[in-house]
C-alpha cells in the first residue's frame, strides 16, 4: 500500500504532533541538548513564523505528523529555512518527504517574492547537508548572513539559495 504525503499549513490542532516529532529527532537521535523551553517558537508558532512573508507547514500521513519545515520572514525578501524535520521513516527517496516540503517552501517564496533562503544547521546533520546542496543552496560564512538572520547556538554550517 502505498503511503500518501501531505503538505498542509500549520494549525494549532498539530502542535503537540510537532513538538514531540521535532524534540525526538534532536534529543533521541541525534542526542542534541536542547529542549522544548530551548525553543518557544513551538509554542507559539502562528504568532513567530505565519506572518508577513512568512509559514510553518507540516506533511502529514494517515494524520500524523511525519515532518516539518518553516520560513521565517527576516525582512529585505529575505527568508530563514528553519524546524526542517523528517521522522526516520519517511525520509529518503521512497517518501520525499523533504522534497515535497522544501519545494512548498520554493513555492511559497516565488508567490511572496523572497528572493533568498538562509539556513544554520549542525555539523551532525551531515545527510542534511548533502540534500541542501543537491537542491541548490550553497554553503556560506556566518559574515556573510543578513544581519537579520537568527542564528542558533547550536548552527555552525550556513547556506544560502537564490529565488529565480
Amino acid at each position: 500500500m502505498e503511503t500518501k504525503i501531505e503538505v498542509k499549513e500549520y494549525t494549532s490542532g498539530y502542535q503537540s504532533q510537532v513538538v514531540d516529532l521535532i524534540l525526538h529527532i534532536q534529543q533521541q537521535e541525534y542526542g542534541i541538548p536542547i529542549t522544548k523551553e530551548d525553543q518557544p517558537d513551538l509554542f507559539n508558532i502562528e504568532n513567530f513564523y505565519q506572518k508577513e512573508n512568512g509559514n510553518f507547514w507540516v506533511a502529514v500521513s494517515d494524520e500524523r505528523v511525519v515532518g516539518t519545515i518553516a520560513l521565517l520572514d527576516i525582512g529585505n525578501h529575505q527568508g530563514a529555512l528553519r524546524k526542517v524535520f523528517v521522522a526516520k521513516e519517511f525520509r529518503g527517496k521512497v517518501h520525499k518527504t523533504a522534497i515535497l516540503l522544501l519545494n512548498k517552501v520554493f513555492e511559497w517564496g516565488r508567490k511572496k517574492e523572497v528572493n533568498e533562503i538562509f539556513l544554520g544547521t549542525t555539523l551532525q546533520f551531515v545527510a542534511a547537508h548533502r540534500f541542501y546542496e543537491k537542491h541548490g543552496f550553497e554553503e556560506i560564512t556566518a559574515e556573510e548572513l543578513p544581519a537579520a538572520f537568527p542564528i542558533l547556538k547550536i548552527d555552525k554550517k550556513f547556506y544560502r539559495y537564490v529565488i529565480s
